[in-house]
């Protein structure tokens, strides 16, 4: 009976985040326990259930999973990638295929390339014949030395996700493929100098998901066994961030060229328009006040899933300060106010602040006087991935037409979940604020008047140039506005 390895390893930094982040926030699970993502909406789940369909011998070995958050501390490196490296070789034992899951847009202190580190080592330890397949997001960061140690990948086509599970479909039937043929796979890669932002990159509606589309469509006829166009993470400040076209085939590097060099081709002219489009808080609020409502903010900005701290109040204070008289939703991380919340109990009313805990060099605490309406343990479960979340004790605090829910630890905000564990419905107020640049559409945007994008600093800004970036590869549209771009394709085979 063929056996296949699973190991998995999912972070997404942003480099401007103050806040280093540590071992202790990856939920860690060994061996069997990998098998309860069975029928969950992930890479793994979906790359379970055909594994377990096709009745091959399962070797899970090690998964790490953690929020958005800042860059990974060098300690908090050294434990994750030793534990994860001595799982993997007590696993590789008469092993005929390996299946990774990663995110692609991790970076640690001492280490700008975690999942190159990773594949790298897999590789050495499982030699050059037993095929290794990866699933990554599209907003991750696939490198030189990635694309060196694996013979295929699947990534994702949507965004908002809602295909975790189908990418790992995708992945675990390509390993499979390889296994019970082993052949010559061959990838070509376009790296366009260009990081994008924006509504143009909801796959439903904009010009990028028509060119996923393509993607798809090669995928589907047989033209390629994978493809992609990966956008990177902007807020990943490493070496290789870029966007990128990746194309793989079975032994047929002209046609791998020839398609991702076509969709390269129709990328570029359409940089300009896959950026931001923002509204000054000021102006936003002025036309809030005389809409009749629901009107969603978006603190892009500070997106805790793209890794950013969560504290940012400078919407909370922009409303109060402009005297906005309607019911205001809101959501922030910030311990301090958490733990007062805790300590005095429901009905109390205690003088705290509110934000500017993680990341004071932005955002100024704000002092409130607030009412203490709920107290809960913050676990709650994403709507599309139904996985948990575990934001600490968390408070519902109110003050004049404002309801903050307050949590100890950031989770990721791209949907409703943390309003519902506390038994709030968003449709029930006026304006709602949402720290991620984009929702499913029926979460916010099919029932709101307007979804306002609001310009403000924070450590995941859509306003790219804003951002302050060191790292990576120059010159890059829209940090430098007059670049040149003329497609190459480099190819990797393996096999």
């Amino acid at each position: 009976m063929p056996r296949i390895l699973l190991v998995e390893c999912m972070q997404e930094i942003s480099s401007f985040n103050p806040m280093p982040s540590g071992y202790g926030e990856f939920a860690i699970t060994r061996g069997k326990e990998l098998l309860a993502q069975a029928g969950l909406n992930t890479g793994l789940g979906g790359a379970l259930a055909v594994f377990q369909g096709a009745g091959v011998d399962l070797v899970p070995t090690f998964s790490a999973r953690a929020g958005s958050a800042g860059l990974l501390s060098a300690a908090g490196w050294q434990r994750l990638s030793t534990e994860l490296i001595a799982a993997v070789a007590a696993g590789l034992h008469d092993i005929d295929g390996i299946y990774v899951s990663l995110h692609g847009a991790m970076g640690a202190d001492g280490e700008l390339d975690p999942e190159g580190w990773i594949l790298t080592e897999i590789r050495k330890l499982a030699g050059p014949k037993t095929p290794i397949v990866i699933t990554l997001d599209l907003h991750g960061i696939l490198t030189d030395r990635m694309l060196k140690a694996i013979d295929g990948l699947s990534i994702y086509h949507t965004y908002p996700h809602v295909d975790f599970a189908s990418t790992g479909t995708r992945a675990a039937t390509l390993l499979l493929r390889l296994m019970d043929k082993p052949t010559r796979t061959t990838i070509a890669r376009v790296v366009i100098p260009a990081i994008v932002r924006g509504d143009e990159l909801i796959t439903k509606s904009g010009c990028y998901g028509d060119m996923i589309r393509e993607c798809q469509r090669i995928e589907r006829d047989g033209t390629a066994m994978s493809a992609g166009i990966m956008i990177g993470n902007p807020f990943t400040d490493v070496p290789e961030l870029c966007s990128q076209v990746i194309v793989m085939t079975e032994n047929n590097a002209a046609t791998a060229q020839r398609e991702a060099l076509r969709l390269a081709g129709e990328f570029w002219p359409q940089r300009h328009r896959m950026q931001g489009k923002f509204i000054s808080l000021e102006r936003a609020i002025a036309q809030a006040a005389t809409m009749t409502g629901p009107v969603l903010f978006t603190d892009a900005a500070d997106a805790t899933s793209s890794g950013a701290t969560g504290d940012s109040n400078l919407i909370l204070r922009g409303l109060r300060d402009a005297g906005y008289g309607k019911r205001v939703l809101c959501q922030i991380v910030d311990p301090k106010a958490a733990r007062a919340a805790h300590a005095a109990g429901v009905g109390a009313e205690i003088e705290t602040t509110l934000g500017g805990q993680s990341d004071p060099g932005r955002f100024a605490p704000m002092a409130v006087t607030a009412r203490v309406k709920l107290l809960s343990d913050g676990q709650a479960r994403l709507e599309t991935m139904r996985s948990g979340l575990d934001a600490g004790p968390t408070a519902v605090l109110t003050y004049g037409n404002t309801t903050v829910v307050v949590m100890t630890r950031s989770v990721s905000l791209f949907d409703r979940a943390m309003y519902y564990s506390v038994g709030i419905n968003p449709m029930e107020y006026d304006l709602i604020v949402v720290k991620s640049p984009h929702t499913e559409y029926h979460m916010f945007d099919q029932w709101v008047e307007k979804n306002f994008n609001i310009d403000i600093p924070g450590a995941t800004s859509a306003n790219l140039p804003t951002l302050g970036h060191t790292i990576c590869a120059r010159p890059m549209y829209p940090l430098d506005p007059d670049v040149t771009f003329t497609p190459a394709a480099v190819i990797y085979a393996r096999g």
